[in-house]
């Protein structure tokens, strides 16, 4: 029989077998089939259970104790009310806090004479397809006609600078940061009841203040530069934390390029409609011979970034947990950030001050080697050295 009988009928079929056989019949079954004692006592209970319920009556369809939002004519229509008061955001609902606990919404809902505890409050909830769901980022503003064709074009340009042995980077600046004792997101190991002390209150502390990273990713290499400023983040400071980087690292690395291929967001320091950015853009390619190709990314996509998800990801990651006590803490946690993949990071402070509310004139940008490319020149311009020659 045993081939023809799954998991639970070989385990009846024994514990039949044994009831049958009387006292030691578990024994003797067990040593004939194989099946373990406990599991022939397990059947043998299951059985017997089954036959103590042969013979009870069934209730007809229908029977039993009703359910509340029967019995409770109007429950289910109140409990809507408070929920849908507080999803609206109406300023005038008195219960617009309370969906945001059981316990709150049942005494709500006695208060209206409702029979109701916050066991069954969640059981309604449940059959109505409510749960507690935190906020999603899903919407991301306009959408440009041409956001699918800006990023097939930022492809191809990326794609033939890196097959011409040209550098092509992603630039953005990090979030700020405030330097000191603050808390800083994630989890990091210590001793259990050992958590490290920080400020309740986020204030700037006088004397350290704010940084703003702006890093510089490296597409080919997967290698990261960040200018850690002390200052404002401004379209010089842009420039020149990507003057910098070249300096430091694309120089050496790209000796003989001719061509640097940047892509940025639309906005910040480095946006398309920054004059500032597009002067010192223009300095640096005076300074280096590098013909300079920008393409922004189209607004409202800043997230796919790429500098966002292969650079500063990992760097938030490596320093989560740790409070940003100075400026060499900060260094050296951007410092240490690598992947698998082979991504390492070099950093650096930046002490130089960068005014805000410098004007660019029309004159200036009138002087500006500036060529807007045919698709979307707006967001595509190639910025070439005005003067011919090494640098």
């Amino acid at each position: 029989m045993s081939p023809f009988l799954d998991e639970r009928g070989r385990r009846l079929f024994a514990a039949n077998e044994a009831i049958s056989l009387g006292r030691g019949g578990v024994t003797a079954v067990a040593a004939a089939t194989g099946v373990a004692r406990s599991t022939i006592n397990r059947g043998v209970a299951e059985l017997k259970a089954a036959r103590n319920e042969i013979g009870r009556s069934i209730r007809r369809p229908g029977a039993g104790r009703k359910r509340e939002a029967e019995r409770q004519p109007g429950l289910l229509t109140a409990l809507e009310a408070l929920i849908e008061d507080a999803i609206r955001g109406d300023p005038e609902a008195p219960l617009r806090w309370v969906s945001r606990s059981q316990r709150n919404i049942a005494e709500a809902l006695r208060r209206q004479d409702f029979q109701v505890s916050q066991k069954l409050i969640g059981q309604l909830l449940r059959e109505q397809q409510y749960s507690c769901q935190a906020n999603r980022k899903t919407r991301e503003g306009s959408h440009h006609p041409d956001r699918n064709a800006q990023f097939e074009h930022i492809n191809t340009t990326v794609k033939a600078a890196i097959a011409a042995g040209n550098p092509a980077i992603s630039v953005d600046t990090k979030k700020k940061e405030l330097v000191g004792d603050f808390k800083n997101g994630g989890r990091e190991l210590r001793r259990k009841g050992d958590p490290e002390p920080v400020r309740v209150h986020d204030f700037e502390i006088k004397g350290l203040g704010k940084v703003a990273p702006y890093g510089v990713y490296d597409i080919a290499a997967n290698q990261g530069w960040v200018n850690v400023g002390i200052d404002a983040d401004t379209g010089e400071f842009a420039v020149e934390s990507i003057r910098r980087w070249w300096q430091r690292l694309g120089n050496a690395r790209y000796p003989k390029a001719q061509r640097l291929t940047i892509t940025a967001d639309c906005g910040g320091s480095n946006g398309a409609r920054v004059r500032l950015w597009k002067r010192e853009l223009q300095r640096f390619a005076d300074e280096t011979g590098l013909v300079v190709t920008v393409a922004h990314l189209p607004p409202g996509t800043s997230k796919w970034n790429r500098i966002e998800h292969r650079l500063f990801a990992y760097i938030s990651q490596n320093w989560r947990g740790k409070p940003l006590v100075s400026h060499q803490v900060m260094i050296q946690l951007i410092g240490a950030t690598t992947t698998n993949t082979g991504l390492t990071v070099t950093c650096d402070i930046d002490q130089s001050l960068y005014p805000k509310g410098i004007k660019v004139t029309d004159a200036e940008m009138a002087t500006l080697n500036i060529q807007r490319h045919t698709f979307q020149g707006d967001w595509n311009y190639t910025i070439s050295p005005r003067q011919q020659g090494p640098p």
